[in-house]
């Protein structure tokens, strides 16, 4: 061959530009789906209107005078107080039963019964001075919400869980608004969440800091150092103590441990010690903001968390007649005008709860009659109070039912005549007590009706825009489905369809900002964000219709299997049973496409012989598939096992009693000592080792640890340091408490370092993984009598020169590696060898997935490593099966094509590995620990860390699967090799047939045969993934759209579609993040090989 120059400026350029805009067609195709979740939320889950009217002094609520006056009265506003000063002891999630009496003399069955005695004492001997009822807290019941109702007599709606730990200052009217409005002073100490919600409203104030729930004793001793000096003096009217070792105690340790029971002695001794310094003037209330799961946990609406505590206790007898054996179910948002009016105050603006009758009895009233006139002109305050929310609220929002607000009005209004008609017939003594008891009864029905009113329709959904979020996210679920199926074209323009959408998209943003100006409405980013999405998205698909005549196949995903799975599992999402059944219907559906694939091989004679092959499992000759089909049914053995193991590590939903949540998912710390516990640490430890040394055979055999390449020696020695960390941290966070006194210090030490020397190393591994992704060992010897010819002098000028000569550098080098295993040396003498080159691809991904599990692992429980393992050979199996199904290219140059069928299995085995490792959709079973693994002690008040460290343990699943999701286009490819090293075909007697010589393995260099099917590949990879899990979402905002008035949506539908939505985001991005390392690699693969060509010229 005579050697030609040969001059193509700019393709390099063009090929690595290629690139970037497949990067950014991924990129921009997860922005529409953004758009419609964003678009969608928007619509679904908002908050009410907050009015910023306030109540004042001199304001009353309603027309009418006041039964007994009150307002000339010193310290009198509505109504003249009968208390001075209040004291509020706020214990964190006090549940019912925490408080409940217990007979004396027999043995509590539970740690948490009968120990506040102090509380039973007082309801014994003094029931007109002590109260207890069952404080009824609506959902969510996240603390920061109940606070808010505590003193707004308010309902936060449901996306208000989102900001549990970002606290924003509360701007409806409310308690403590009101008593620093009438010159009252507040002292608070306690949970620092207050201070977040009432900045600079406290004339003293002690906080603590509040997120570490391991901590049970800091803000509680905290409290105790500064309450009882309090007391004494006289710089206060409203105390305020908000005690949390009880809930971080429930969190740690859940109810049932005995550390629950020394809490609550401390809390009895506490209360025990406050009612004796308590004044006649005083009130003393003891309240639960929510209750706790038999786990521990909260935010969700079962019964054990919405049932808390509430004790009212005064030096003076305070309740007319004797409580009722069964206590008394009271509204949380009841407290607030109760309060309100028992010290002077109006009652919060906004207000929605109704008073508690029992306490307004006036003192020294002998008469039922005098009491029932107390109680009526309380109530009637509060109902006018009501009724000027309902009349202000109605105006500025419009969105209660306006025959149901006339209803309650003309209720209210009736109510209001024969309440002035009441006052008429007591100037002239007619006034029956039956009369008054029934204007109560009218009255309490009135305030009754106005809570279920707002309570039904302050979801306030906004249709057009859940309407227009489901049309865009459709929409975006289309295009990908389209144009997956035409990426392996090569007359296909994406990149051009792609710049002109984008232009279009950005010029619908300019419209629709321009437009909201100048209709004086404010730029909201969610409009923004899905006007652009949706222009762009429109400008795309009409390119597409006038460009392309769409065939029917690319508006299906796959085969009939496939069409089925994806109709079973949307549908299944409109059913709450099987939504909280999914922990158990993923492995299913996983096993029978597993099957599927089998079957399917058996079928098209691949199995147990009668067709060729190209698979790793199998060979062209029927006797090799013979031998090949065992391996493949004891893949499929091991993947069943595996799924099957797996779901021992299940966490039941709260919904299902029955159910018993695996006890593995504790940590080691709430086992106590003894063997079983060492054993389970051994258990933990073999994990660990057998995940290092099972990366380090796979990179070993492959080739791919025998380079001196910085990354490949961190994997020698980084990992088993990390692992070594992880071991050391889980050996010392288990036994942190029974560590001696002198070690204290040293062991809180390491609990904090250990981690985070783990992530540190973790960082420095992908940061040289980034640095020098080739991992692979170059050996040179004699040169080869046969050159390799090229159509240009010296070193590639170009891509296309590379795209020439890599595949015959890489099948020159497995030739010659092939003849000096076989002692053939005299024919071919090794030039160049290079090992690892053939999965070069692969091995970057599985050492980035290595390096990603060590930092998710931590913030897990120790024993959730033995599932990580499980779940990383089941990935492993599964990787092998599937390319057992899909085959490898052999002389065709492409397209490649990841079949929908291994997509598909992907996806449920990333959603199977999320309910294998602990996790449900639903708020109280979040792992809240994740937060303090390596920041024991918290995080100040950023909640950006936590939330980041939490969302990586809830999302671990979407990181690991989505990052590695590559593996489904390269491990065919990586298979070919290995099925390779099993074929020695025997050769004639000194002889070849032509024709008949077996062609060398490319493995992953072929995909260098095609760049641009190797770029399709992943584009069309990428965008069926994001198919599958668009779907997902898809079908949840349906299910919440369509059930959004069932009475499980905010228990539900409502979570799932929120966990799916953050599920997609992870997912995507770490998606995108896998296939930037892929491409990364092979522009490092590029810049390798002509430094070789370099060298080999010099």
């Amino acid at each position: 061959m005579i050697p030609v120059k040969v001059t193509l400026t700019g393709q390099s350029l063009v090929s690595r530009m290629l690139k970037a805009l497949v990067l950014f067609f991924l990129a921009w195709v997860c922005f529409l789906f953004y758009a419609g979740i964003a678009l969608f939320t928007s619509g679904f889950l908002l908050t009410r209107l907050e009015l910023n009217n306030h109540s004042s002094c001199q304001e009353l609520p309603g027309k009418g005078p006041l039964v007994g006056g009150g307002r000339g009265e010193p310290g009198a506003c509505w109504t003249a107080p009968r208390f001075s000063r209040a004291v509020v002891v706020l214990i964190d999630a006090l549940r019912f039963d925490f408080v409940q009496p217990w007979p004396g003399g027999l043995p509590a069955p539970q740690p948490f019964l009968g120990r506040l005695g102090s509380i039973q004492h007082l309801l014994e001997t003094q029931p007109q001075h002590a109260r207890l009822y069952r404080f009824l807290a609506d959902p969510p019941t996240t603390t920061m919400q109940r606070l808010k109702a505590l003193t707004t007599g308010s309902l936060p709606t449901f996306i208000d869980a989102g900001s549990n730990f970002a606290s924003y200052a509360v701007q409806e009217d409310n308690l403590i608004a009101q008593l620093n409005n009438t010159g009252k002073r507040v002292v608070f100490m306690g949970d620092d969440t207050w201070e977040g919600l009432f900045p600079g409203a406290f004339s003293q104030a002690f906080f603590f800091p509040s997120f570490n729930v391991k901590d049970l004793h800091t803000v509680d001793n905290g409290i105790l150092e500064h309450l009882f000096p309090t007391m004494d003096r006289d710089d206060w009217d409203l105390l305020i103590a908000h005690f949390l070792g009880v809930d971080h105690c429930g969190h740690k340790h859940g109810p049932h441990h005995p550390e629950m029971a020394k809490k609550l002695n401390q809390m009895d001794q506490m209360l025990q010690t406050l009612v004796e310094q308590l004044e006649n003037d005083t009130l003393l209330v003891v309240a639960g903001d929510h209750g706790m799961t038999e786990t521990g946990d909260h935010g969700g609406d079962s019964k054990p968390e919405v049932t808390a505590a509430l004790f009212l206790y005064s030096p003076f007898p305070l309740f007319p007649r004797a409580p009722l054996e069964d206590p008394e179910v009271v509204p949380q948002v009841n407290l607030v005008p109760t309060l309100a009016l028992l010290l002077g105050l109006p009652i919060p603006f906004g207000n929605i709860g109704e008073v508690m009758a029992d306490l307004f009895s006036r003192e020294g009233d002998t008469q039922p009659l005098a009491t029932a006139l107390a109680q009526a002109s309380a109530y009637h305050l509060n109902a006018q109070q009501v009724s000027r929310f309902l009349h202000a609220y109605s105006l500025a929002a419009q969105d209660l039912p306006p025959e149901e607000v006339q209803r309650l009005q003309n209720l209210f209004s009736s109510a209001s005549s024969e309440y002035e008609q009441l006052l008429d017939q007591l100037k002239t003594g007619e006034v029956r007590e039956v009369d008054i008891q029934a204007l109560i009864s009218q009255l309490r029905l009135f305030l009754q009706g106005a809570r279920t009113a707002c309570t039904e329709t302050w979801a306030r959904f906004r249709p057009a825009r859940m309407i227009g979020g489901t049309v865009l996210l459709a929409s975006t679920c289309l295009l990908c489905l389209v144009t997956s199926g035409l990426t392996s074209s090569p007359e296909f323009p994406f990149h051009c369809l792609l710049l002109r959408s984008v232009a279009w998209g950005l010029a619908g943003v300019a419209l629709l900002a321009g437009g909201l100006i100048a209709g004086g409405t404010g730029l909201e980013p969610a409009l923004l964000c899905a006007g652009g999405a949706a222009t762009s998205l429109m400008a795309f698909l009409w390119a597409l219709k006038l460009r392309w005549k769409l065939p029917m196949a690319v508006f299906l995903p796959g085969p009939l299997p496939i069409l089925v799975l994806l109709f079973l599992r949307s549908a299944a999402l409109f059913s709450d049973s099987f939504v909280l059944a999914e922990a158990r219907a993923a492995p299913f559906l996983l096993c029978s496409l597993s099957l599927f694939l089998v079957a399917q091989l058996h079928w098209e004679g691949r199995l147990l012989g009668g067709g060729p092959t190209a698979s790793c499992l199998s060979s062209p000759t029927a006797s090799v598939a013979r031998r090949e089909g065992p391996r493949a049914l004891g893949l499929l053995v091991g993947l069943l096992l595996c799924v099957r193991l797996s779901s021992l590590f299940h966490r039941c939903p709260e919904e299902t009693p029955v159910c018993q949540s695996s006890p593995w998912l504790a940590p080691l710390s709430a086992m106590g000592g003894g063997q079983a516990k060492n054993l389970w640490y051994g258990a933990c430890l073999g994990a660990l080792g057998v995940l290092v040394l099972s990366v380090r055979f796979w990179l070993r055999r492959c080739g791919n640890l025998n380079s001196p390449a910085p990354p490949v020696l961190f994997v020698r020695w980084g990992l088993p340091l990390m692992a070594l960390g992880t071991a050391a941290h889980w050996a010392l966070a288990s036994g942190s408490d029974e560590a001696p006194p002198r070690l204290q210090a040293l062991v809180s030490g390491a609990v904090v370092g250990l981690p985070r020397a783990v992530l540190g190393l973790a960082a420095i591994g992908l940061g040289l993984l980034l640095w020098q992704p080739v991992t692979v060992l170059v050996k040179t010897g004699a040169s080869s009598p046969n050159p390799i010819m090229v159509p240009f002098v010296g070193p590639p000028t170009s891509q296309a020169d590379l795209d020439y000569v890599v595949p015959q550098i890489y099948r020159r080098m497995q030739e010659a590696l092939r003849g000096k295993l076989a002692g053939g040396g005299g024919q071919t003498s090794l030039a160049l060898a290079a090992y690892g080159l053939g999965s070069v691809y692969s091995a970057a991904v599985v050492t980035a997935l290595t390096l990603l599990a060590f930092p998710l692992l931590l913030l897990h429980t120790e024993r959730i490593s033995l599932a990580f393992l499980i779940l990383f050979l089941q990935s492993f199996l599964l990787l092998q099966l599937l390319a057992a199904a899909v085959g490898t290219p052999t002389r065709s140059p492409g397209p490649f094509s990841v079949p929908w069928l291994a997509i598909s299995a992907w996806a449920l085995t990333a959603t199977q590995t999320f309910y294998s490792t602990g996790h449900q959709p639903v708020f109280p079973a979040i792992h809240w620990n994740a937060a303090f693994v390596g920041f024991p002690e918290g995080h100040g008040s950023s909640p950006v860390l936590p939330a980041l460290l939490v969302g990586a343990n809830t999302f671990a699943s979407h990181l690991l699967f989505s990052v590695g999701c590559p593996l489904l286009l390269l491990w065919p490819f990586v298979c070919e090799g290995q099925g390779s090293r099993k074929k020695k075909k025997p050769l004639a007697s000194g002889a070849e047939v032509e024709g008949e010589k077996e062609e060398e393995p490319l493995m992953e260099m072929r995909l260098r045969d095609a760049p641009h099917h190797f770029n399709a590949a992943l584009l069309q990879l990428g965008l069926k993934y994001l198919f599958i899990l668009g779907v997902q979402v898809l079908a949840c905002v349906l299910a919440a759209s369509i059930l959004r008035r069932h009475l499980m949506v905010w228990k539900v539908f409502a979570p799932k579609f929120i966990f799916e939505a953050v599920g997609f985001v992870v997912s995507s991005l770490a998606l995108l993040l896998g296939v930037a390392l892929v491409m990364w690699v092979d522009r490092a693969v590029g810049s390798w090989f002509k430094q070789l060509i370099l060298s080999q010229e010099r």
